[in-house]
């Protein structure tokens, strides 16, 4: 059964692997290779979004039909998936969201007010053009809609995410037991 670590690694390492080397001797894939694993955040963007407050319910609209993901130190992989394969991470893999749910920090244009919201992030669904995730509103104020929204999806079960906000109390206890 594929993991969402393992599709992540498995499109990374395709990415790497078309890109170019990097002229400055930046680590790509190999680094990844030698590990076995590389630890990624995952980017998603729409163009608006509406908050049902009664059913705790955001959706974005005219999302992107793309997913951005980027790993920190010492891989530094960069690369994209579709969006319709990155929702089945929450349903499929002994390592799902669905058991253990992303924290994710939305950055949203507000009128002219950029509002940043950390929420837990459950049940995607992905209807046409419109992503929707049931939410608990952690930190911030979710407005009832925005526009130009960018979502910072944390990674789970993986310490060292060096500047996720929403990461930073699982990281505490993690580095903690780690020692």
């Amino acid at each position: 059964m594929t993991t969402r670590r393992d599709l992540a690694i498995t499109a990374a390492a395709t990415a790497a692997l078309l890109a170019a080397p990097d002229p400055a001797g930046a680590q790509t894939a190999p680094a990844a290779e030698a590990s076995g694993h590389a630890d990624f955040l995952f980017v998603q963007t729409a163009r608006r979004m509406s908050f049902d407050r009664a059913a705790s319910r955001l959706t974005l609209h005219d999302v992107s039909p793309i997913t951005l993901f980027f790993s920190d130190r010492p891989d530094r992989i960069a690369g994209n998936m579709r969006t319709a394969a990155f929702v089945p991470f929450w349903s499929q893999g002994r390592d799902s969201f669905l058991s253990d749910p992303p924290n994710a920090d939305l950055s949203i244009l507000e009128g002219a007010e950029l509002r940043q919201v950390v929420v837990v992030l459950r049940d995607p669904v992905l209807q046409g053009g419109a992503l929707a995730y049931g939410v608990q509103v952690l930190s911030g104020t979710m407005p009832a809609a925005g526009e130009e929204i960018s979502v910072f999806i944390d990674i789970i079960g993986m310490p060292r995410t060096p500047v996720s906000f929403a990461g930073a109390a699982r990281r505490g206890y993690r580095r903690a037991w780690m020692r």
